[in-house]
């Protein structure tokens, strides 16, 4: 349950990425980043929901190999954040056209969340989606080209992702490598996440949104933000598998540092 739990988090905010790419194909880029706050605030609260079963391992494991027993539950969360961010790749098309039509009909309710999930949810509505559900071909990626891609976006969003995929799981893991800090181990989580998300706000939004931008106003093209959007979700997918590297050394690094605060 706790794996299906994070991969549908990992799905979502995969999909998140195709929020922007629908506004600017809409011209309602404003319309569109309300609706995309909406749905990381979805993921975040969906992650804050998700640790206290997360540390019930922990408390569940057995005596004789804790670490191991621990490490190897928490591997199984890791890939299943993995999961469901190639999830999230493959529906990408889909709700680029999907959110398309949402954020056009949230302009016509005035803004109203409430509104749009009333009339989104409504059986003549539901048919009307399924008809835009495909999954990705070869033609969707035809017109990108790989050479304008920044690496060191690229690079920067795959580690952002990482630390962000790890953050609950290394401090609670680094509380059973101190156990006499593992209060402060623990609280740490909040304090790497809180990190991962200013860093995701300040290094890696600005740049897509500045892309949407410049569609909307006709100084660059619907291919290239649709090509750094991909890159995006390729890095966060990179990224997860990247964690699996980082939990341990991260555990341990979080054990090393609370011996400084106590």
């Amino acid at each position: 349950m706790i794996a299906l739990f994070i991969l549908i988090i990992h799905s979502i905010e995969t999909l998140a990425y195709s929020v922007r790419l629908s506004g600017a194909r809409v011209k309602l880029l404003a319309s569109a980043l309300s609706l995309f706050n909406v749905m990381v605030m979805v993921s975040r609260l969906a992650n804050m929901m998700q640790q206290p079963f997360t540390g019930s391992l922990i408390d569940n494991a057995p005596k004789e190999n804790a670490l191991e027993f621990v490490a190897g539950q928490y591997r199984i969360l890791i890939a299943s954040a993995t999961l469901g961010t190639i999830i999230g790749l493959l529906l990408l098309p889909t709700f680029i056209a999907i959110f398309s039509r949402a954020i056009i009909h949230l302009a016509e309710e005035r803004g109203s969340i409430p509104a749009l999930l009333k009339k989104g949810l409504t059986i003549p509505f539901l048919k009307r989606a399924k008809k835009h559900i495909h999954l990705p071909r070869y033609s969707y990626l035809k017109d990108m080209n790989w050479r304008d891609i920044p690496i060191k976006l690229f690079c920067t969003n795959m580690l952002i992702t990482a630390i962000y995929t790890i953050g609950v799981l290394s401090a609670l893991y680094a509380a059973l490598l101190a156990p006499e800090r593992a209060t402060t181990a623990v609280m740490a989580s909040g304090l790497i996440n809180g990190v991962a998300t200013i860093l995701l706000i300040v290094f890696i939004d600005p740049k897509i949104s500045i892309l949407a931008d410049d569609v909307i106003n006709q100084k660059g093209s619907y291919v290239s933000l649709k090509s750094a959007s991909i890159m995006m979700v390729t890095s966060r997918l990179l990224g997860t598998l990247l964690a699996q590297v980082l939990f341990i050394p991260g555990a341990k690094y979080i054990a090393w540092f609370t011996q400084y605060i106590v």
